[in-house]
């Protein structure tokens, strides 16, 4: 436990560390804060108000360097996430070598570069592609942790760290020395490293369009959330127009930016950077599309539907009697307000009344239809209505406008199952959980489609993830996409599709 006379300089040490790392912290690391401050007290010889001080002062580079090594255990290895570097070799190099043609170079950067293992495994990607060797290549590597850059100079790895790495390219670019395996002189020597601080402003580092292709991976998830947007904006500056980004499996730029393209090939996710100078500014994340609790009663799931759209439809055969009873009064589109408010279409919704829904949101201004949550509970409302073409049309619209929305993707697998495109279904699915992990209703689609192919592994897997995410989802996105079913329905559709897997959940 931290002592409470000690618990303000904790808070102002981790307050110091987000400002000059970027790093966040939770109240559970509380200790872990304190157990480093205090050996760096006990190592520099300081107080801490003296300490803290020169922490916030600019002369504490050499000090923030040992601290990125405390405060932080990278964790890395060859060829990490594989599907991204076949991305990265088949599409993202032909598609900036043809941008690229008129200057003859590339340049890239791993930002977050710890002991160089993905540095050199995109140096190894370049040389297995064979480029004409009169491009010149620049790859830079840049880490805070100056223990790790001094790893990655001498170019020494364990078998541990070439785990993920096939055995032809050990055979090829590794060189056996005693127990380590040592990179050869071509590839060590294609690869620069330096320090950097990804949390500065270092004008050396993100001057505009510089790179081709940036990896940031697994960082963005350890910053704080004004952090990571920061940064992000600079490596979107630092960009070329066209450019990539590859993030860490578990990141997304959802959220954070809309300065980039979504891309999904060979089983991974990454981003382009859009055309032209001006960046988008980050959407707020204030969701105005909050209710309260929406259980509504409705029968158990109907059996017998093909897809889930048909269980859909089926449950609205119900829903068709209730939308015939009196209406609410319904404004005129003359009478809203320029910023509109969705709530009286949410309540319609809630209610069930899909048609007074439906026809409150397209009364809505001509303005709308650039509106990410206008268009999202137009298509909403489309698809509880079985109007599946206009959803879908509609959820391209709203791509175009708020291209990381994964209401959209989640809808649009609903459209693309109602056809028999299962495939297209499943990637929609699949960019949906990527853009939101905690996303239940996609996940639930998920292993509901691969329950229906026969891939019980698979549907074990969705159908597990989606009954904990189930538990506490937000009722305002149950009310949206749960299909007019109540969480416990869900709850129990999920329990019965596992247990038809083998699964006695």
């Amino acid at each position: 436990m931290i002592a409470v006379s000690r618990l303000d300089e904790v808070e102002r040490f981790r307050s110091l560390v987000a400002c000059r790392l970027g790093l966040q912290f939770e109240d559970a690391k509380l200790s872990f804060l304190a157990e480093v401050l205090r050996r760096r007290l006990e190592t520099s010889g300081r107080i801490s108000e003296t300490y803290l001080a020169r922490l916030e002062a600019d002369t504490s580079r050499e000090e923030l360097g040992v601290l990125a090594q405390e405060l932080t255990v990278p964790e890395t290895y060859f060829f990490r996430n594989i599907d991204q570097f076949r991305a990265f070799s088949e599409i993202v190099v032909p598609e900036r070598v043809h941008a690229q043609a008129a200057q003859r170079r590339l340049r890239i950067l791993s930002a977050g570069c710890a002991s160089g293992e993905e540095a050199y495994t995109i140096a190894i990607v370049l040389r297995e592609i064979a480029l004409d060797p009169s491009w010149k290549v620049s790859i830079q590597g840049v880490d805070m942790n100056r223990a790790m850059l001094e790893k990655a100079a001498r170019a020494h790895f364990s078998d541990w760290a070439l785990r993920g790495a096939p055995a032809e390219i050990q055979h090829k670019w590794f060189r056996r020395n005693g127990s380590d395996f040592v990179l050869v002189d071509a590839i060590r020597s294609s690869v620069q490293f330096a320090v950097g601080n990804l949390a500065e402003d270092d004008t050396n580092l993100w001057q505009p369009d510089t790179y081709d292709v940036v990896f940031c991976r697994n960082v963005i998830m350890y910053f704080t959330p004004q952090n990571a947007q920061t940064l992000v904006t600079r490596i979107a500056r630092s960009l070329a127009p066209g450019g990539y980004l590859f993030l860490g499996h578990a990141e997304t730029l959802r959220g954070l930016s809309k300065d980039f393209h979504l891309h999904h090939t060979h089983g991974t996710f990454y981003y382009q950077r859009k055309e032209g100078d001006k960046f988008a500014a980050p959407r707020s994340t204030a969701d105005n599309m909050q209710s309260d609790a929406f259980v509504p009663t409705l029968p158990a799931v109907i059996e017998g539907a093909d897809t889930w759209v048909d269980t859909i439809k089926k449950a609205a055969e119900r829903i068709q009697v209730l939308t015939q009873a009196p209406a609410v009064p319904v404004p005129a589109a003359a009478t809203l307000s320029p910023r509109w408010d969705l709530g009286l279409a949410l309540d319609l919704l809630r209610n069930e009344r899909f048609t007074e829904a439906l026809d409150l949101v397209r009364a809505l201004p001509s303005e709308s239809a650039r509106d990410p949550d206008a268009l999202l509970l137009l298509a909403v409302l489309l698809t509880h209505s079985g109007q599946l073409s206009s959803a879908e049309e509609v959820c391209r619209r709203l791509l175009g406008v708020d291209e990381l929305n994964a209401g959209a993707h989640y809808l649009l697998a609903l459209c693309c199952e109602s056809v028999g495109d299962r495939r297209g279904a499943a990637d929609h699915d699949q960019a949906a959980v990527y853009l939101d992990a905690a996303f239940a209703m996609a996940r639930l689609h998920l292993g509901l489609l691969a329950r229906r192919a026969g891939d019980h592994e698979t549907a074990r897997r969705e159908l597990g993830q989606a009954l904990v995410l189930l538990q506490r989802e937000d009722a305002s996105r149950l009310l949206l996409f749960g299909g007019g079913f109540s969480r416990e329905t869900l709850l129990t559709l999920c329990r019965a599709e596992l247990h038809a897997c083998g699964d006695p959940a």
